[in-house]
């Protein structure tokens, strides 16, 4: 059980670098980005190829960063230039990519077995908190600069931020590319990981993605940018965690995890409704309560005086 949940913790470390992608398109940014899927194989592909022909695994992974950022750069000329609705942007890079990754691995998987990892002599659970707090406090120093804010304007209120002279295809194009960036890292990370990487890698992975944000924002909440990126990162391990304890139940099978991500998704979205409705009920009822304490003591106020 312990084995377990330290994997669980792993991977959800792991994880933390495609939900804050996730999060700058899905939040930040308010653009419904599903290259996600397309660009998580991409990192993957790029950093088992580099690695497999004897490069560096820290060259392979950040090369599989710029990949990632590429594709993210593509999506956003397509719906900024293009003027192509977002959702379909990112549909159609996301099928680009499924052939563009085959192209770079040249085969349908790229085993990683024997070669020199980033994990191959160090223990993820030691390294990674520090690597992802690192990134997560200089996301949250960029987001607070002129242009940091500028992108995050653009998600608020675009009209707005235009008539300050701000160029809102560009934080468009910028905030899309830094998301698929952060998501090609996780994916050359886990590649790295799990001594693999496959064309198939990337399929769900938006979903993954949100449900992280989504638990995330629901448990630990997000009232700042720091308080946010912070939930995003606890949201990752959390899903990770509660998976792993859903795989442990007897009746559910590793071919069910599609399924468990979906149900996970749709509880941490209902959630958030269920807790208004409560609290709506619980005022309701004092305010009841309230006014028929004022009514008895109007009504023993006028028996008296009688």
């Amino acid at each position: 059980m312990m084995n377990s949940m330290l994997g669980a913790t792993e991977l959800g470390l792991l994880y933390a670098f495609m939900a804050l992608g996730v999060y700058i398109t899905f939040r930040i940014l308010d653009f419904p980005d599903l290259t996600v899927d397309g660009s998580y194989t991409t990192g993957g592909a790029i950093a088992a190829v580099m690695i497999s022909h004897g490069y560096s695994p820290w060259l392979a992974t950040l090369a599989a960063l710029a990949g990632g950022m590429a594709a993210g750069i593509c999506t956003g000329l397509l719906h900024t230039k293009g003027k192509i609705n977002g959702l379909l942007s990112g549909i159609l890079m996301m099928i680009a990519l499924y052939s563009i990754n085959l192209r770079i691995m040249g085969k349908p998987n790229v085993s990683l077995m024997g070669a020199d990892l980033i994990f191959g002599s160090v223990n993820p659970l030691l390294v990674m908190p520090f690597v992802v707090l690192v990134v997560k406090l200089l996301m949250d120093l960029f987001l607070r600069t002129d242009l940091g804010l500028a992108l995050r304007a653009t998600g608020d209120n675009a009209r707005m931020i235009r008539s300050f002279g701000v160029n809102t295809d560009n934080t468009t194009i910028l905030g899309i590319s830094l998301s698929n960036g952060l998501v090609a890292l996780s994916g050359a990370l886990i590649a790295q990981y799990s001594t693999f990487a496959d064309s198939s890698m990337g399929i769900g992975m938006i979903v993954i993605g949100l449900a992280s944000v989504i638990i995330g924002e629901a448990i630990f909440g997000s009232g700042s940018v720091f308080r946010a990126t912070l939930a995003v990162i606890l949201g990752s391990i959390v899903y990770r965690i509660v998976v792993a304890l859903a795989l442990r139940v007897p009746w559910l099978n590793a071919s069910d995890l599609k399924l468990i991500t979906a149900v996970i998704v749709i509880v941490a979205l209902v959630f958030p409704s269920i807790q208004r409705y409560l609290k709506q009920k619980n005022v309701g009822r004092k305010r009841t309560e309230e006014l028929a304490e004022q009514a008895l003591r109007s009504k023993k106020g006028g028996a008296l005086d009688a």
